[in-house]
């Protein structure tokens, strides 16, 4: 696992780089406020019910919750699994929002 801050993601995002993003919040998080991607709640990761996931198993992986918490476990989780290049956005959608206020 490493880490990608809110700033490198929005550029790469910006930028229209095609990017494998994975949601671990819960659906009602979800709908209040996301940056798109895959929603797969950690509880799911947690069971391994990563099937959707599989296809990007060796490829770039950014994983982002409320604070940046519950993805590093996701990103941990799937490094277990076999997963190659898994990234946590630090400080998650909070710190995106504080960032990037519109």
């Amino acid at each position: 696992m490493e880490n990608i801050t809110a700033e490198e993601l929005k550029k790469r995002l910006d930028s229209g780089e095609e990017l494998h993003i994975v949601d671990v919040r819960e659906p009602h998080e979800r709908e209040e406020f996301n940056i798109g991607g895959i929603h797969l709640p950690l509880g799911d990761i947690r069971a391994m019910q990563v099937d959707e996931l599989e296809a990007f198993r060796d490829k770039e992986l950014i994983v982002y919750c409320k604070s940046g918490n519950r993805s590093g476990q996701a990103c941990m989780l799937l490094d277990t699994m076999g997963f190659t290049n898994t990234k946590n956005l630090v400080g998650g959608m909070t710190n995106w929002r504080e960032q990037f206020p519109g």
